[in-house]
């Protein structure tokens, strides 16, 4: 069965960030390996990846499982990083910049959907959705504000107050959705992303 992870790219111009990139390219990876250690084992998670990805484009990485979908992933938004290679994402080489750095960028520009969602248990599908808004400074009225915008949009307004343990997978994707696009990211990066939801919803949630 193959499985898909998608990159999501907008380029909000109102938000006024100034970004230095080579022909509008959002992200560059050169030559990115990726290696683990396995026992006695080395595993090549990546081997001499190239991409490139446009200001506006929407695209799909589609492999079996194992094929290193969402060690890219992480990798492009800073939550791994190569073995080798370079890999630049809005204008930033990530491979010159401490975690420090890299949690800030990931929190104003990068918005996030896991495979297995990462919802905090103790937490409503609200709360959810507006904690990563409030950890970037957003006062707490205005983060409810956008959440409660965006769960609607994804068709969970009746399910605001609901804890993930009260939901289904397809419910806790959609809030995961919500909860990416909560900081109005330049750069969105889901993880197999309508694997739980139905035809339907998966097609809305993707527009």
């Amino acid at each position: 069965v193959f499985a898909c992870a998608f990159l999501l790219l907008q380029y909000l111009s109102d938000i006024g960030v100034h970004m230095e990139m080579k022909e509008e390219m959002v992200v560059v990876a050169s030559s990115l390996c990726k290696e683990y250690q396995v026992s006695s084992h080395v595993v090549n998670a990546l081997k001499d990846v190239n991409l490139e990805v446009a200001e506006g484009e929407f695209v799909c990485v589609y492999g079996p499982s194992g094929a290193g979908k969402t060690t890219l992933l992480n990798i492009i938004g800073g939550l791994d990083k190569p073995t080798s290679g370079k890999i630049v994402v809005l204008g930033h080489d990530l491979m010159s910049y401490d975690e420090e750095f890299l949690a800030t960028f990931r929190s104003s520009y990068i918005g996030f959907v896991f495979q297995s969602y990462n919802l905090i248990s103790t937490l409503t599908a609200l709360e959810n959705v507006a904690f990563p808004a409030e950890i970037a400074g957003i006062s707490g009225k205005e983060a409810r504000q956008r959440a409660e915008k965006l769960l609607k949009r994804v068709g969970l307004s009746h399910r605001v107050n609901h804890f993930p343990s009260q939901l289904s997978g397809g419910e806790q994707q959609r809030v995961a959705f919500a909860r990416a696009l909560v900081n109005n990211p330049l750069l969105v990066l889901v993880d197999e992303p309508t694997g739980n939801l139905d035809l339907e919803t998966g097609l809305e949630v993707v527009k």
